[in-house]
């Protein structure tokens, strides 16, 4: 998969999650302004990754480009989406199980070299 395409699919993916989270949480069908923001920031901190060729999730990364508050944020909408997705977006959880799967094994492989 091409690095534009990887972007894409990360940026929809956070996308979803923060809709999900806003949604069941403050109650709307749009974004809540805070939830905005964050989706915004998200996007933005996707655009401008230069791991993103690499990388398979931002919390594998070694550097942490979100602001501290914005990392809690984020955080947070993740740990409650995470486990709903499947319930929402199957497809795309299957996938992260896997790709996370594959990363987990690549990087014990790392540590034993």
């Amino acid at each position: 998969m091409d690095v534009k395409t990887k972007r894409e699919r990360e940026k929809e993916t956070v996308s979803l999650m923060i809709r999900l989270y806003c949604r069941k949480k403050h109650g709307g069908k749009d974004l809540c302004p805070d939830c905005a923001a964050l989706d915004a920031y998200a996007r933005q901190r996707s655009d401008k990754c230069p791991f993103m060729e690499t990388k398979t999730f931002c919390s594998n990364c070694k550097v942490h480009c979100y602001k501290k508050d914005m990392r809690e944020k984020i955080r947070e909408v993740m740990r409650f989406s995470g486990p709903r997705m499947i319930f929402h977006h199957p497809v795309m959880a299957i996938r992260h199980v896997i790709e996370s799967k594959k990363e987990k094994r690549r990087m014990e492989k790392n540590n034993e070299d």
